[in-house]
């Protein structure tokens, strides 16, 4: 590469680590860079709004992969990635094809698998009938309880908390308040990730719902008899019905450094560990929570590293994860935010808005990208500071 020939970077994964850092990039590195999106699906899916689908309660954005990488100049590859050669510097596409690169960001996020084999698996892509001949059983008196269940292996436990809340309310707004609606969780508090503040708010709003929650247990699957048990005790799970998050597996990726679990080890930029021009944000790496706002953090790390190597004049800073998180309660929202780098760090929570745009999602690039997307469809992709005063 010469000194004007643009850097070659690759960005492999169309979600919201993939589409922060092409937001990034463009931001902070300009004309130094020529982008390619490696993707399989033709639109992108704002996820994080699935619960709220779930009870018709809201909706997610969906953008044509198209639409998005001609706002950020960059190139559509339609496919997923199969392997990594970093020496050569190429990327293998699930479909045999090789695509060379100067820098790759991998941001394949984590796939899930279910974990029990009797329980209604809960996903942000499952069908909302699922959930919805739950309900149907509900209004018509065959189910008395149901038990949310956040298995150990769960790296987002919040959806839990949201689908149990407003299962509560709707069963009464369908007159069957008896229904018992619980939580078993191997969480020390609700949300304990939040801090203080956000345990608070959150059993504040399991209180007014009557949704009870057991912590520090595990639940195990039970074969004589059949059902499921709840650790340490070896106690009966006591529920009509059983819905379970997944369990959290990474994407195992062909010539990259992972885990036991195929999650991808990198350091504070997002640099893949073992590789020379490969870097990964988002649900793929290591790091233990998995969630948008977050991986967006991720994925500005490495843009800003990915930036500084095609020349543009930056001091790349490491991720510095803040957990911001709003929780749909079915009776509003709380906002909680958590500076957890080192643990320990300031939590607040709220009724009103902590970040700006007020979205599930707080990226610095990607939340005012998809506001100015449904509101004027003509998107600049200009960085916010994310957080209000408070």
């Amino acid at each position: 590469m010469n000194s004007r020939s643009p850097l070659n970077v690759l960005v492999a994964g169309g979600g919201v680590a993939g589409l922060e850092a092409l937001l990034a990039l463009r931001d902070l590195a300009g004309d130094r860079v020529q982008t390619t999106l490696l993707e399989p699906s033709s639109e992108f899916v704002f996820r994080p709004m699935a619960t709220a689908e779930t009870f018709g309660r809201g909706h997610g954005e969906r953008i044509r992969m198209t639409r998005i990488a001609e706002d950020v100049g960059a190139h559509v590859v339609v496919g997923g990635l199969a392997g990594v050669d970093d020496k050569r510097r190429v990327v293998t596409v699930d479909n045999g094809d090789e695509l060379e690169y100067d820098a790759l960001l991998v941001a394949t996020g984590a796939t899930s698998e279910p974990a029990f084999r009797r329980a209604i698996t809960w996903t942000p892509e499952a069908d909302p009938e699922l959930f919805g001949g739950l309900r149907r059983d509900i209004e018509e008196g065959y189910a008395h309880s149901v038990s949310f269940v956040v298995p150990p292996l769960n790296a987002w436990p919040l959806p839990a908390y949201e689908l149990a809340l407003m299962l509560a309310w709707d069963a009464r707004g369908m007159g069957q308040g008896d229904v018992q609606i619980s939580v078993v969780t191997p969480e020390h508090a609700p949300l304990e990730m939040f801090g203080h503040a956000g345990i608070a708010a959150v059993q504040h709003d399991l209180d007014e719902a009557g949704v009870s929650v057991r912590t520090s247990a595990y639940v195990e699957e039970s074969d004589d008899p059949p059902g499921f048990v709840v650790q340490p005790g070896h106690h009966p799970l006591e529920a009509t019905r059983v819905v379970a998050l997944p369990k959290a597996n990474g994407p195992h990726i062909a010539g990259l450094s992972a885990d036991e679990a195929g999650f991808i080890p990198v350091d504070g930029h997002g640099h893949v560990h073992g590789s020379e021009r490969v870097w990964a944000a988002g649900d793929a790496t290591v790091f233990p929570i998995k969630q948008g706002g977050l991986a967006a953090q991720q994925a500005d790390a490495a843009a800003e590293a990915i930036a500084a190597l095609a020349g543009a004049d930056i001091e790349p800073h490491p991720f510095r994860p803040v957990l911001r998180g709003m929780l749909l309660t079915g009776r509003g929202r709380d906002w909680m935010r958590s500076e957890i780098a080192g643990g320990g760090g300031a939590a607040v929570a709220d009724r009103h808005a902590l970040w700006w745009p007020p979205t599930k999602v707080a990226g610095r690039y990607l939340a005012p990208y998809l506001q100015e997307t449904a509101e004027t469809g003509t998107p600049s992709g200009v960085a916010v500071d994310l957080d209000l005063d408070t």
